[in-house]
């Protein structure tokens, strides 16, 4: 029997969750939280074998990125799966890069999900396929480096060259060296243009 903790603000959501996951003859759903918080104090006392875990919580409330080293640092070890609605390489990439083992969109099949459920159990990485082959087309058209999008999001954030600088312990001839690069990748002239062209194409997540 896999084991399985759910993480989502609505429990609407986590009542359909837990009904597809039971549903299933190896799935069953040890908890449900309502924070990212909730979800590590959880898992510590359950011992799941997958987190499925939702992105954005509430107002105030953690990034579902930011409880992943936590998550699996508890005991079981348990492989987290985010599921979510923000489908943008800039979280899908935070999201892999704090040790997710997939990521899902809420709209995939029931069959789907259950499958990533046993899939990150057995070990395996899981991304939507929607976002693998946009993924893929973007690699084709838009190189940008993990750096270069992580300058691209300080300056969707607002932040000055000297403060993306300071934030990222880069020279800022370096954020300048980046931009350049950024600019030229996206077919622009200005931070706006850039990040407005990184939105509508899926880069960084929208406002």
């Amino acid at each position: 029997m896999i084991k399985v903790l759910l993480a989502d603000d609505h429990a609407i959501v986590r009542r359909g969750l837990i009904a597809v996951l039971n549903a299933e003859a190896d799935l069953e759903v040890v908890g449900d939280a309502a924070t990212p918080q909730e979800a590590v104090l959880l898992a510590r006392s359950t011992s799941p074998d997958v987190v499925l875990l939702d992105l954005q919580f509430g107002v105030g409330q953690e990034r579902g990125t930011d409880v992943v080293p936590a998550l699996r640092a508890v005991a079981s070890q348990p492989s987290v799966l985010v599921l979510t609605t923000y489908d943008n390489d800039q979280d899908v990439i935070a999201a892999m890069d704090a040790g997710a083992a997939g990521y899902l969109l809420k709209d995939s099949p029931a069959e789907e999900l259950a499958a990533a459920v046993r899939r990150a159990h057995g070990g395996a990485e899981t991304v939507d396929a929607r976002i693998s082959q946009r993924l893929r087309r973007r690699d084709e058209r838009t190189a940008l480096s993990a750096r270069e999008l992580e300058v691209l999001s300080a300056v969707a954030e607002g932040r000055t060259n000297a403060q993306v600088a300071t934030d990222l312990f880069l020279s800022q001839a370096t954020v300048k060296t980046h931009l350049v690069h950024i600019f030229d990748e996206l077919g622009v002239t200005r931070r706006t243009e850039a990040v407005a062209r990184a939105r509508a194409e899926g880069i960084l997540r929208p406002e």
